[in-house]
């Protein structure tokens, strides 16, 4: 059971599991800054910056398709509440009550065998699930993304997507432009980092509510793998990520970026390994023991320091890289000598090397110095 001492009781129907009722911190006037990702943190307090610039869209929301899919979510999901899916409803008020979200948003069960979950809407944000996902996962597994979903809310992502959204598709119109494509592929490249960034974010919301890895993990599994959990092992599916960024050579690097760039979520062994390496940070630590950033101070933030952070951030990433590609770019921001050689070296002898460059045959007697 939670702090509030309700009790979160465990399922039997649609072969959800009983599970053990267990007592989980709860975060009082937490701000959203808590589990941000440096990158996705800094956007936000840039917007939230600019004084009524949310309001002034939420007043064209008529442009947008959000009455739309409002009535489709009502008219052809089922809405959770006590008589339907009250496992779910119980989640959903048990993650609002310990991220302290006052409004618990409307959540729908829609019909699709993807596992999915979304968290949409300008004027208030609704959180849909689908069927996929809900016969996927069990009951802490699915605590978890309900808690990533409610993350999405109190960071304001669902207002700020769709606010960008919007001005890409407004980018989209005026591309006979000069130029006008090429500025459009720089806002949806710069949109969907940021996206990727914000996912990373929710999965951290998704562990304080739920306060269990090993579910986070699984989930995470279960996304990549299906529900054969029996065949798959935690340790195994992070050495994955591991292999990933370590592997290849620079060939494989712009590989990488080139299949990240079309996505809108991290690859899924990447999200677990950053959750893992959340949960073991010191920020982890503070939050669980109490010492957070609280939503009162959100007005003083500084947008300079959140970009400062950021940058900080994306520069020890890059120099902690394993990535053959990160590692040439950390050898030429530290001046490293034979450049041209590690660039050939990091495509696998892709280049033609020159007779200097090759080891003379070992029957081949040398000169005495």
């Amino acid at each position: 059971m939670s702090d509030d001492g309700h009790e979160q009781n465990g399922h039997e129907e649609n072969g959800h599991e009983n599970v053990p009722s267990r007592q989980r911190r709860r975060f009082p006037g937490i701000s959203s800054r808590a589990y941000e990702h440096p990158a996705d943190r800094s956007a936000l307090v840039a917007l939230r910056k600019l004084s009524g610039f949310d309001t002034v869209f939420k007043a064209l929301s008529g442009l947008l398709p959000e009455r739309s899919l409002r009535l489709l979510f009502l008219s052809d999901s089922v809405r959770v509440s006590d008589q339907q899916f009250s496992y779910l409803n119980d989640m959903l008020r048990d993650a609002c009550y310990i991220l302290d979200l006052e409004k618990v948003p409307p959540m729908y069960v829609s019909q699709d065998p993807k596992p999915n979950a979304m968290c949409i809407g300008l004027d208030e944000p609704i959180i849909v699930v689908t069927t996929g996902l809900v016969d996927l996962l069990d009951e802490e597994e699915m605590r978890a993304v309900v808690g990533h979903e409610v993350g999405h809310a109190l960071s304001g992502h669902a207002v700020y997507r769709t606010i960008l959204l919007f001005l890409t598709n407004l980018a989209i119109r005026v591309a006979w432009i000069p130029l006008g494509s090429l500025a459009i592929m720089a806002i949806v490249t710069a949109l969907r980092e940021w996206f990727r960034k914000s996912e990373l974010s929710a999965d951290r919301a998704g562990l304080l509510v739920g306060q269990d890895l090993r579910a986070s993990m699984r989930g995470l599994m279960k996304l990549a793998g299906g529900h054969h959990l029996h065949e798959m092992n935690v340790d195994a599916f992070l050495k994955q990520a591991e292999e990933y960024e370590a592997g290849g050579d620079l060939r494989d690097s712009v590989l990488k970026i080139l299949n990240v760039l079309p996505r809108s979520h991290p690859f899924t062994t990447v999200r677990a390994a950053e959750l893992k390496k959340w949960s073991e940070s010191r920020d982890y630590q503070r939050i669980m023991d109490g010492h957070y950033p609280r939503r009162t101070e959100d007005k003083d933030t500084s947008v300079t320091d959140s970009f400062r952070e950021s940058a900080a951030s994306y520069a020890s990433n890059v120099k902690s890289s394993k990535d053959p590609l990160m590692k040439l770019v950390t050898d030429i921001a530290g001046g490293a000598g034979d450049l041209g050689g590690r660039v050939r070296r990091g495509f696998g002898g892709f280049t033609t090397t020159t007779p200097r460059d090759e080891e003379p045959p070992t029957d081949t007697p040398r000169a005495e110095d």
